[in-house]
């Protein structure tokens, strides 16, 4: 019991982590905050994790009660969610480069969008979250969620350094990775 437990548990927070991408998405976190000073950067990082994984817990604890009001059935948005996590997936491969123009580089504003959602919690980890709701249950998907919010916290609270030792062309292959990763994912999942 404790075994398939652990897997279910260990599969969740790997998917999660995968979608929300924390270290690949480095570049472009600090592209959105290169105008914060870093105690303005560091509220930025809060408030996009707090935020961002508000909704993930929200999600996880109404996601059944969503399906139901639109009489979706799981199988449905399974395959609806592996289009869309392909999709994103594809997009992340082909995509060369982030461009932050158009955002606002006020703290609580650019922590809470683009950086909370949709860069760390968009439609994909929206839709993996419910996934892993529906086929692991509620108490692996809320602790998915919190594992993952804590680590994508550690990296964020670490970037600098992160970056310092990924560079740009490390944090591009780990984005990459991560998006072939998210890929084999998605096609499971239709």
């Amino acid at each position: 019991m404790i075994e398939f437990f652990m897997t279910d548990f260990l599969r969740a927070v790997l998917s999660l982590i995968i979608v929300v991408d924390p270290l690949g998405n480095i570049p472009i976190f600090l592209g959105i905050t290169s105008d914060l000073t870093p105690k303005q950067r560091k509220k930025a990082f809060n408030i996009a994790v707090l935020t961002g994984f508000t909704l993930l817990i929200l999600f996880a604890s109404v996601g059944n009660w969503v399906l139901k009001i639109f009489n979706i059935e799981v199988y449905s948005f399974r395959i609806a969610g592996g289009a869309l996590l392909l999709f994103i997936a594809l997009d992340l491969l082909i995509k060369t480069k982030f461009e932050a123009r158009g955002y606002s580089h006020a703290p609580e504003e650019a922590g809470a969008v683009p950086l909370g959602v949709p860069l760390l919690v968009g439609p994909g980890a929206i839709t993996t979250v419910i996934i892993i709701l529906e086929s692991s249950g509620f108490v692996i998907a809320l602790m998915s969620v919190v594992v993952v919010a804590i680590l994508t916290w550690l990296i964020l609270r670490f970037v600098d350094p992160i970056h310092g030792a990924l560079g740009e062309v490390g944090s591009m292959v780990v984005s990459k990775i991560m998006a072939m990763l998210l890929a084999a994912i998605a096609v499971q999942y239709i």
